[in-house]
């Protein structure tokens, strides 16, 4: 996390808990949460399966509402605004969901041009000349005519990623960027991402539970255990940290 006082935040989680069932029924996901991310910032969450870390993901973009605490987003809380001002808040906003999500009944580039013909009365010659720059922007030329099932699947995350960069958000969320892809396609997503950061100087949060990303990406690390935090600091103390948790996490085999 940046330091410079004049950094504004991007996301605050402030006490955050997350229920799901009936009260009686209840089973609580998160507890206690607080986060920060900042102007800048690379942040990984991590965590073992079924430590929370898709339902903050899913509180902090609006999808399920929080039991209590708080969720300030671009400045804004976001869960005591009306859903106008949601929808509103949230055009800002860029999402990667996990295997895209992307719509096989229509093109690439029809994709990708979705959200702008949702939330703007911009031209469709501009809006096409803009899809085209954000699929070059993930390395994407001249496959706007394309069927998401004509593409690969490192491709299809490429396509998912230009799609989220269509509004030209603040910050992006990437839910698992690299599940189901090789080691190489992988990678690459990953230096997108990065590139991202430094040549936009957006904000990204990942979740990811992939080791080699988290050191690719090298930012911020928070780690979810049984719905809390247990650590949050960068990469480098996290592998360095006598806490059972993280030895477990980062050397699953006991190798240190």
């Amino acid at each position: 996390m940046t330091t410079d006082s004049n950094i504004r935040p991007l996301v605050e989680v402030e006490g955050l808990c997350v229920s799901y069932g009936s009260d009686e029924n209840e089973h609580r996901v998160l507890e206690g949460v607080d986060l920060r991310v900042e102007d800048g910032d690379v942040l990984c969450i991590v965590g073992g399966s079924g430590c929370g870390k898709s339902t903050l993901l899913k509180t902090i973009i609006g999808l399920v509402a929080p039991k209590s605490g708080q969720v300030r987003l671009l400045g804004e809380s976001l869960h005591t605004l009306t859903e106008q001002d949601q929808a509103r808040l949230l055009k800002r906003v860029g999402v990667m969901f996990q295997y895209g999500a992307l719509l096989n009944s229509l093109t690439v580039g029809e994709n990708v041009a979705l959200p702008l013909q949702m939330h703007t009365d911009w031209a469709p010659d501009f809006i096409e000349d803009l899809v085209e720059t954000r699929l070059a922007l993930v390395g994407l030329d001249s496959t706007s005519h394309l069927l998401p099932t004509q593409l690969s699947g490192g491709m299809r995350k490429r396509a998912a990623l230009a799609r989220a960069m269509s509004l030209e958000p603040e910050i992006l969320f990437c839910d698992e960027p690299g599940a189901g892809l090789d080691p190489e396609t992988a990678a690459g997503i990953d230096r997108l991402l990065l590139s991202l950061n430094q040549q936009l100087g957006m904000g990204i949060v990942v979740v990811t539970h992939e080791l080699l990303s988290i050191d690719r990406l090298n930012g911020d690390l928070v780690m979810l255990d049984d719905g809390r935090v247990a650590y949050r600091g960068t990469v480098a103390s996290a592998r360095q940290a006598d806490q059972e948790g993280l030895r477990r996490f980062f050397y699953p085999d006991g190798a240190a």
